[in-house]
């Protein structure tokens, strides 16, 4: 028989070795590509403080912009008055858009905004519950003894601070004051207590309303009205400012205005 040499022997074994151990890490190798998941882009985030009677349509903007460039957009959603204290005393946050320009000119003012932009009017209307009840016809009417009125809080909402306007000018808000009960936080509010018949009459905007169940709207004549102006403001601030400035690009670019458009409102079209 063939004489195995040691010189030999140890050489298949090293070969034999390295074979083994080769394949076991190819395999770990090959196991580890496959198990291994893939991490997906980091999102991006923009923190928005903004007008409750907005929602509709910010909400809808907000997943076309994500869908768009991956970007999360976060709102906190209250009236414009609690926003822009909110901003005031955080110093944090990337956009403000108020229910009316009024707001972003104080937020200018107080050094706050390094750009604004205007989106779409916003138009007060009379609210009624579905077949008017109250027989409310104008804006005076209101001021009848006995009707039930709703109005926005004028510290807080947009509205509230325009239907103050609104009612001065007709000289009828003393009368008003005495036939309120409630005052709200948010316009939203106003629109429940309408479709669910808690009041005769109030002040929403239009959009707000528009086609809500329960709810019929009259005009107020330009004449006696206050329509306002939203605005999209980037915030000085903002650790994301190009980010920021590209939401608000996009708010008011033609894309953006139609989408506001589809839910009642009147954009600016420059």
């Amino acid at each position: 028989m063939f004489k195995k040499s040691p010189i030999i022997i140890t050489i298949l074994l090293t070969f034999l070795l390295a074979c083994v151990t080769g394949c076991g890490n190819n395999a770990d190798s090959a196991a580890n590509k496959d198990d291994t998941p893939v991490s997906p882009e980091k999102q991006e985030t923009l923190m928005v403080y903004c007008g409750a009677g907005l929602r509709t349509a910010t909400d809808d903007i907000a997943q076309v912009f994500e869908d768009k460039y991956n970007v999360k957009i976060e709102y906190q959603y209250t009236g414009s008055a609690q926003n822009l204290t909110q901003i005031e005393l955080t110093k944090q946050g990337d956009l403000y858009i108020p229910g009316a320009l009024s707001y972003g000119e104080k937020a200018k003012k107080k050094g706050f905004v390094s750009d604004m932009k205007n989106i779409c009017y916003h138009i007060p209307v009379i609210g009624v519950p579905e077949g008017n009840p109250a027989g409310i016809k104008v804006i005076e009417d209101l001021a009848k003894p006995e009707v039930k009125v709703v109005l926005g809080d004028p510290q807080g909402p947009a509205i509230g601070k325009t239907s103050v306007k609104i009612l001065e000018k007709a000289n009828i808000y003393d009368a008003v004051k005495s036939n309120l009960v409630s005052t709200t936080a948010t316009v939203n509010e106003i629109v429940t207590y309408l479709s669910m018949k808690q009041c005769d009459a109030s002040i929403v905007w239009e959009d707000n309303a528009n086609g809500v169940k329960g709810i019929e709207i009259i005009q107020i004549p330009p004449e006696q009205n206050d329509i306002k102006t939203v605005p999209v403001c980037v915030l000085n601030f903002s650790k994301k400012p190009e980010l920021a400035q590209k939401f608000a690009d996009f708010i008011v670019s033609q894309e953006g205005k139609d989408i506001f458009k589809k839910h009642g409102f009147r954009p600016i079209e420059e």
